[in-house]
């Protein structure tokens, strides 16, 4: 054998392997599931978070029903905050009285999303304030009227 110190890195790393550890059939050898992979790979790289919002955001209807999600879109999570676009502002104060249940089954399903409020938004309405047509101050009051 020599003396170890002269002998090259490769030699030294052969010489640590442990014997028996290239057997084929010995501990460690199976092949992986597709599905396996996968998520070692999401936790490694750090993109479990980012994937649990994209599948929240897919599956909204299933949390929420197919009736509410008609009316109701998820638009981002910001800040640990879920935003939902509602088509009026009766179905927005709707789901903010169910906001607890809907939270609720998020944090069940989905705790890697980070979710930790809902916002529910209401249509946008058009702004007097800016535009073409606005004047600067309280402009002319009798329009309406």
């Amino acid at each position: 054998m020599g003396d170890p110190a002269k002998r090259s890195a490769d030699a030294r790393k052969r010489s640590t392997v442990a014997p028996g550890a290239s057997v084929p059939f010995g501990k460690g050898r199976d092949p992986s599931g597709l599905g396996d992979v996968i998520d070692s790979l999401s936790s490694r790289m750090g993109w479990s978070s980012p994937l649990a919002k994209g599948e929240l955001l897919l599956s909204w209807p299933e949390l929420v029903g197919e009736a509410t999600a008609a009316h109701s879109t998820p638009v981002a999570v910001e800040d640990e905050v879920l935003t939902v676009q509602c088509d009026s502002t009766a179905w927005a104060t709707q789901l903010r009285l169910m906001r607890a249940d809907i939270l609720t089954s998020i944090l069940t399903r989905y705790p890697d999303a980070g979710v930790t409020s809902i916002r529910f938004e209401g249509p946008g309405a058009p702004s007097w304030k800016r535009g073409p047509r606005s004047i600067p101050g309280r402009g002319p009051r009798d329009t309406y009227g």
